[in-house]
């Protein structure tokens, strides 16, 4: 299938779909609304007219919507049959759904309530996205994220915690039995584990606790390996889930253990620097991509970092049978993540004392927490085989004059799809959200 539309006419095939969407835009409200109602959207349903009349079909239609941005094709699947077709099989065939990255910026304030505003970014579109409310979201307590796709926040009386693609639905839950300040907070399957972070004047600092979405009670687990007694919290642990264990690496030592909710038990400790005898890296972080468990390694040392490199990691009866290295960012990239503006002359210098990790599918997003003017996507490939695609994003949520945000950044990663901008748009909770191209 050829997908190139060449010279004028692919300005006047464009000019003629963004003029069908507007035209079409307070009946599409009121057949979604309407078909919402009645539950019968399914993905690729019957919905909309089964007129046939447009003079934009088939495979110069599908090249159009390719170009698209998924937030606008949440609607435009609605025009007609024909353009609900070519509208997913456009998403299957040509330009492909990818994770969004979603930046949660919370108000520096000295007091409660924390405002908080949302951005995310298509990678699919290229394109960034502001999230509005028709209530501004507000937290009592500081708003914290894990292992890419949970977002939560702990009280000594509440654990409130997210995890649906735009985190428009939150469950409040009573908070564990251990006081905590600053714990490993992770879903695994339908169970949430808090971990460590206890505070000074609780017996044990290693507590683990868990908490079943079935039963909706708290069950005491074996408490945290005594290796972690000294960073058994989330500010010195990189966390990593499926959907059946917990992976915490200490940052600092690569020291790796595991969690099973089945067993309620710990398993490790495993040392993912074992075979790094030269000691080059000095900083490590994990995640999962493409059910793959992966680890992001700084070589060198915080004022002088060498390189970025990632390995696919396999650990099987409790020890590393694998470490392979499958990607190494570009030097240029590497320096915009150091907040290194003098690249071209050579005279600058700046340091990354640790990169925070984000993922969903094969998407790997970085960034440094000291300075988050420059993100980079990392696109693995399925097999881990292939070369890594590397590009690097600017983050619209830094202030332009001083290249600062206003205020703390928490990052997530989800897996967002025509449906959930479809339920996110008619949200029937006072919270409705609306979105904003806004690049």
């Amino acid at each position: 299938m050829d997908n190139s539309i060449g010279g004028n006419s692919s300005w006047l095939l464009m000019s003629y779909f963004l003029y069908k969407v507007k035209e079409e835009e307070d009946l599409l409200k009121r057949r979604i609304q309407s078909k919402m109602d009645k539950q019968a959207v399914g993905p690729e349903g019957d919905s909309g007219s089964n007129t046939n009349n447009s003079i934009v079909h088939g495979d110069i239609l599908e090249a159009i919507l390719s170009q698209v941005p998924l937030i606008d094709l949440a609607s435009a699947c609605y025009v007609s049959r024909s353009w609900n077709r070519a509208v997913f099989s456009s998403l299957r065939r040509v330009n492909k759904i990818k994770p969004w990255l979603l930046l949660h910026t919370q108000s520096q304030r000295t007091m409660a309530p924390y405002l908080t505003t949302a951005h995310a970014y298509d990678a699919r579109s290229h394109v960034w996205i502001e999230i509005k409310s028709n209530q501004p979201s507000s937290f009592d307590f500081l708003l914290r994220s894990s292992h890419s796709t949970l977002l939560y926040t702990l009280s000594p009386s509440k654990l409130s915690f997210s995890f649906d693609p735009l985190h428009l639905a939150w469950h409040h839950v009573d908070a564990p039995r251990v006081w905590r300040t600053d714990p490993v907070v992770a879903l695994v399957g339908d169970k949430v584990v808090v971990a460590g972070g206890a505070c000074d004047f609780e017996d044990d600092p290693l507590a683990v606790e868990m908490y079943s979405l079935d039963t909706r009670t708290w069950e005491v687990c074996q408490s945290m390996p005594a290796v972690l007694k000294d960073s058994a919290a989330s500010t010195w642990l990189s966390v990593a889930v499926n959907s059946r264990q917990l992976y915490v690496t200490e940052k600092y030592s690569g020291v790796t253990v595991s969690f099973d909710p089945s067993t309620k038990g710990w398993s490790g400790p495993v040392h993912l620097r074992q075979y790094d005898h030269e000691k080059k890296v000095f900083y490590s972080a994990i995640t999962f991509a493409n059910d793959r468990l992966i680890a992001v390694g700084l070589t060198g040392e915080a004022e002088d970092v060498k390189s970025l490199k990632i390995w696919q990691v396999n650990i099987k009866g409790g020890s590393l049978e694998e470490l392979k290295e499958i990607g190494e960012m570009p030097k240029a990239l590497l320096e915009k993540l150091k907040g290194n503006k003098e690249i071209c002359s050579g005279s600058g210098s700046a340091s990354l004392t640790s990169v925070s990790v984000t993922s969903m599918g094969d998407s790997v997003y970085l960034h440094n927490p000291s300075n988050s003017e420059d993100l980079v996507l990392c696109e693995i490939g399925e097999c881990g085989d292939d070369e890594c695609k590397w590009s690097e994003i600017k983050n619209v949520v830094v202030d332009g004059e001083d290249a600062k945000i206003k205020g703390r950044l928490i990052l997530t990663c989800s897996s967002v799809g025509i449906g959930d901008l479809q339920r996110a748009l008619l949200h029937e909770n006072p919270r409705s959200v609306y979105f904003k191209q806004i690049q």
